[in-house]
């Protein structure tokens, strides 16, 4: 996008890790989506290192649970669809498994969106140590991305 040129956003792609962060950010896409008569896409990242260290607390393969996770998340999805609004504008909802900020990074280049919308600055469970030390996951997935990225902050107290 050059300076000057006119934002017009097809699809807009929300990542969600359930907060209200991510419901505001959510709410905030949904007016843009309105706005534009963008397409709007749904997507939560099933973190690949929450998934390892399940894995090997419960003793069981990250295979064997990949499946009831993704399962669980997508009904989680249609909780927070009903949560948060946006039926109206029949949001496509995707669940992946990865790091986030890539996960997020690669689905945002594949489908081809034009706006990225998170929540807060995307350190949920995370604490500030390892923040400093490894960064936000909005900080990582601005520098993979060349479209626009907006972050949303939450509700007072939530960080």
């Amino acid at each position: 996008m050059t300076p000057g040129e006119a934002m017009n956003f097809q699809a807009i792609l929300v990542a969600t890790d359930f907060s209200e962060c991510s419901g505001a950010a959510f709410q905030t896409a949904q007016k843009l989506a309105r706005t534009f008569q963008a397409k709007l896409i749904l997507v939560h990242v099933i973190s690949l290192r929450r998934l390892e260290v399940l894995s090997e607390f419960m003793h069981l393969e990250a295979d064997t649970l990949i499946p009831k996770l993704k399962q669980r998340a997508e009904a989680r999805l249609d909780e927070f669809l009903q949560r948060y609004g946006g039926g109206d504008l029949h949001p496509e909802s995707v669940v992946a498994v990865g790091l986030p900020f890539q996960e997020i990074a690669v689905l945002a280049r594949d489908l081809a969106v034009d706006l990225v919308v998170l929540g807060g600055y995307g350190s949920a469970g995370r604490g500030p140590i390892e923040e400093v030390f490894f960064g936000s996951i909005a900080e990582k997935v601005v520098r993979l991305l060349p479209c626009p990225v907006l972050v949303v902050p939450g509700p007072p107290g939530e960080s």
